[in-house]
């Protein structure tokens, strides 16, 4: 099971892109809101989350956590105990943590990246702090996955498939979308 972590202000097509391309590949995947269980993007488009952050409950069934980006979503995100926990949790148990667009500076800022290949969206690198960064559009470097922002959300989508599930699942959801 993945964690996808929304809250106000974040970037729609970035969570919604890997989203979709883990239930093509039959991920169950569970939006929580941190900002409430109806949580509205950087487009002014509002979802409703299937939980909120207080009830996420992390235990053994976690695969990854997905962290979207966006502002002021990202900022959202940093300042939730919650989410802090849920990356903590993921890293201890050596699951997947996610993160697009502003989002890997989160990871950045908790000392995460350093000495791993990672990317942002172009402005954020320096908040990657010790990271490897080298014009990477998408970084996968161990149990951390990270993309530069909305224009790669479906590369990244299926980097978490391939991560999670398989390459040939990956490619065989890439060729049905007709993806380059």
């Amino acid at each position: 099971m993945v964690y996808c972590f929304l809250a106000d202000g974040f970037e729609e097509l970035e969570a919604i892109a890997p989203i979709d391309m883990l239930k093509r590949a039959g991920v169950e995947v569970v939006t929580a809101g941190v900002t409430g269980k109806n949580v509205t993007g950087s487009h002014g488009i509002t979802f409703v989350a299937d939980v909120t952050a207080e009830e996420v409950a992390l235990t053994d069934e976690l695969e990854a956590v997905i962290l979207p980006g966006g502002m002021p979503g990202t900022l959202n995100l940093e300042k939730s105990s919650i989410v802090q926990k849920a990356i903590d949790y993921a890293v201890s148990k050596e699951k997947y943590v996610c993160a697009i667009c502003a989002a890997p500076s989160i990871l950045g800022h908790k000392g995460l990246l350093k000495g791993k290949k990672a990317t942002a969206f172009p402005g954020f690198e320096e908040d990657l702090e010790g990271a490897i960064t080298d014009n990477y559009f998408v970084a996968h470097d161990g149990r951390f996955i990270t993309a530069r922002g909305a224009g790669v959300a479906t590369e990244f989508g299926l980097e978490i498939v391939s991560a999670l599930v398989s390459a040939e699942k990956s490619a065989e959801i890439k060729a049905t979308i007709q993806s380059r």
